[in-house]
């Protein structure tokens, strides 16, 4: 059992919501980023999803584009990341980390290499948005060997005939963008998300977070009233880009993963 399967079996046998926060690795340097990352857990974070800087984030608003920009200039690397999380690790052995990011800097640090050090250095999920589930075979089984789970994107036009096939090599959670298009560029809704999260539920017993468009606590509840959690990325991002100190940041992530708890 992996950390992630660990704290939904927790959550879920106290009828808790979780809350997953987003923050970008380096953002706005490798220091003040590690800081921001070690007081996420007492602010309530059930999950930490770690953003990896690329240079082409395609699945990215604004808000978090210019995050992993930040990052990029401040010297955050795979390397690096790494490094933050073992790090992190020093001091906290139970909260998941989830590392997000792109094909390409794993592609070319080789597949078996990363995976061995992404196990090491204590990552226990990765998202990788730009592998569909016609490219399992490059990292998404092998990760699952490594142990490893690989959390899958489900999406408002995954339709019937589409979500059997994300659904099948998936592990931890599955992840749903409540949104069509980029992050950080619309609200998302209890009423549009509840059919949504059924429907897949309907088809897998992993469970359900709810992504993209929520950027207050009041959204966090309402979102994870309906599915099994929310997350939370660009509006976190968008506190750590506005310069705010570090205890603000972490007040404001309390106030969501508060809000989301008390669904």
């Amino acid at each position: 059992m992996s950390r992630i399967d660990a704290k939904f079996a927790s959550l879920k046998a106290t009828g808790t919501k979780g809350f997953v926060a987003y923050i970008m690795a380096g953002d706005p340097d490798p220091a003040r980023s590690l800081e921001v990352m070690k007081g996420l857990p007492g602010a309530g974070v059930d999950v930490i999803e770690l953003g990896l800087p690329f240079t082409d984030p395609m699945a990215d608003g604004p808000t978090v584009q210019l995050a992993g920009q930040r990052a990029l200039e401040a010297g955050m690397n795979l390397d690096k990341l790494l490094d933050m999380v073992r790090a992190f690790r020093a001091g906290d052995d139970s909260t998941p980390i989830v590392m997000m990011g792109y094909y390409n800097p794993i592609y070319s640090r080789g597949v078996d290499r990363f995976l061995a050090e992404a196990k090491e250095a204590g990552i226990d999920g990765l998202i990788v948005v730009d592998l569909p589930p016609e490219e399992d075979d490059e990292l998404c089984i092998p990760a699952q060997a490594a142990g490893l789970n690989f959390i899958r994107l489900a999406t408002p036009t995954t339709d019937d005939k589409r979500l059997p096939k994300v659904l099948q090599n998936t592990s931890g959670f599955v992840y749903y963008v409540s949104i069509t298009g980029i992050t950080g560029s619309a609200e998302a809704s209890a009423e549009m998300v509840a059919p949504e999260v059924a429907r897949i539920k309907a088809q897998t017993d992993l469970p359900v977070i709810v992504g993209f468009g929520i950027n207050t606590p009041a959204k966090a509840r309402e979102v994870a009233a309906v599915a099994d959690g929310s997350v939370v990325g660009s509006a976190i991002v968008s506190q750590i880009a506005a310069g705010q100190p570090v205890e603000e940041i972490l007040a404001f992530v309390k106030s969501l993963a508060d809000g989301a708890h008390s669904a």
